[in-house]
């Protein structure tokens, strides 16, 4: 199921974990509307807000009251207690850490190892720590399999490449929850770094580098103060945690599940602000659970093709998880393959201003070459039109080769005749996957699913130029 056609979300999606819990037979209109409310929040703004039941929620609070005590009792750490960031020992990462650079001390539950002191002293981590892991873990697997029903994959098409739930005799997790503090006070050590600038009477801070992406398949944060930022479509930045209530949680897709979903499901660009901290003594605490693959499988998109997507030939080949998650990923890659580029008019929506404006912003606002914009939006009526005519009809789509399909049309009775005639494919248009279409065959296929399509790009043009 694609996002809803020609809907434009005003803010971040919200939807409840409740409703996002699949179950046997046809799904309910509830299930359907929130998993098309979550799809289309993560195609526009790479996040959403996700409603925890109360029993949840207050188990989250007394998480972070927990960590908050926890940190504030730390003082600054040894020299053997500063997180390196080695990519070798991604699943391997438990207990206490420090990264002066970000001004960040985290700890990392994860379950299978036991955290010890540097000199071998057991470590008490935050209280509850095994509880608020089975709940925030189940919560992000039910959103994985929200997302491959969007995206029309078999049920549990992921279960492969996840841990055993529960995990097995000397099994080690690689989903992990970080109990995060962020610029505590008396934590030390940032003070020689470039991070912070003032903008607005307040502290903001910013790592060295302008944005991060997690290397998980899902992320599920929640913290005790608004200051996460998230890269919308446009390039933006979006405040996405400046308006939770208590029973409220962010979400969203990371690396890997760009990788599984052959580029279908885009990662989120973040950073944390923070702003106002000389009053606050503990710092911002959150608590983020990582879904993460395990590390001895393979990400690969066979399901993807499977259900007739389109595969890029940077997707193609299967690639270890280890080897996946010890690469370096430039954010340049990343195009958002499931949203069209609509036209927001200046002051439609406050809370979408950009809180920085820079050169870089611009640069990336570029208008897309003809080729990728044909690409792109071919893909989009793809999922918005011609799956929904399928799902609504029953049709499994099996996507002909171009050569092969060239003689198909010349025959009465092709292989894929009845199908083309089904979902109302265009005459003359060989029934291959859109991506794969030259260029003149992929605008017959979009005039064929939206007449005037062509006339309305050239009045956009026109109107920008």
């Amino acid at each position: 199921m694609g996002p809803v056609v020609g809907s434009i979300l005003p803010s971040l999606g919200r939807v409840r974990l409740a409703d996002l819990v699949a179950s046997e037979g046809l799904p309910p209109d509830s299930y359907k509307i929130s998993v098309s409310t979550l799809t289309q929040s993560f195609a526009q703004y790479s996040a959403a807000i996700i409603e925890l039941p109360p029993g949840d929620s207050a188990l989250l609070r007394s998480g972070l009251e927990s960590a908050r005590l926890f940190f504030h009792q730390r003082a600054y750490p040894p020299a053997d207690m500063v997180h390196t960031n080695e990519t070798r020992e991604w699943c391997k990462t438990s207990g206490y850490y420090a990264d002066p650079q970000l001004w960040q001390e985290t700890y990392d539950y994860r379950p299978g190892l036991t955290a010890a002191e540097p000199h071998g002293s057991m470590e008490f981590p935050p209280a509850g720590l095994p509880d608020i892991f089975a709940v925030l873990g189940k919560a992000a697997r039910d959103v994985l399999d929200a997302i491959s029903f969007s995206l029309n994959l078999r049920s549990f098409s992921f279960a492969e490449i996840l841990d055993n739930m529960p995990l097995r005799s000397r099994e080690i997790s690689s989903s992990v929850l970080s109990v995060c503090c962020h610029s505590r006070p008396s934590f030390q050590g940032a003070q020689n770094h470039n991070l912070t600038a003032q903008e607005d009477g307040q502290l903001v801070m910013f790592p060295d580098h302008e944005h991060q992406v997690d290397k998980a398949l899902i992320t599920l944060v929640k913290s005790d103060m608004a200051g996460l930022h998230i890269k919308d479509f446009h390039g933006r930045w979006i405040l996405v945690d400046g308006d939770l209530g208590p029973q409220d949680a962010i979400i969203y897709p990371g690396l890997a599940l760009y990788q599984a979903t052959a580029g279908y499901v885009s990662p989120a660009m973040l950073r944390v602000e923070m702003g106002n901290l000389q009053s606050n003594m503990y710092g911002r605490c959150s608590l983020a659970f990582k879904l993460m693959p395990r590390s001895m499988a393979s990400l690969s998109c066979s399901e993807m093709r499977a259900a007739g997507h389109g595969v890029e030939a940077q997707f193609q080949i299967p690639i270890p998880v280890d080897d996946f998650m010890q690469r370096s990923h430039s954010t340049d890659q990343f195009a958002k393959l499931n949203y069209p580029s609509y036209a927001f008019q200046p002051g439609q929506d406050a809370s979408m201003k950009p809180h920085i404006k820079s050169k870089k912003d611009k640069t990336r606002c570029k208008p897309l070459p003809p080729s990728k914009k044909l690409r792109l939006e071919a893909q989009r009526v793809l999922k918005e039109r011609v799956q929904d005519i399928a799902e609504k009809k029953g049709i499994k789509l099996r996507f002909c080769n171009l050569k092969e399909c060239e003689g198909h049309m010349l025959s009465m009775d092709s292989p894929c005749g009845n199908i083309r005639m089904e979902i109302g494919w265009p005459p003359g248009v060989p029934f291959v996957h859109p991506h794969d279409l030259p260029n003149k065959a992929k605008l017959g296929f979009l005039e064929a699913y939206e007449p005037g399509w062509a006339a309305s790009q050239q009045d956009m043009e026109s109107q920008s130029s």
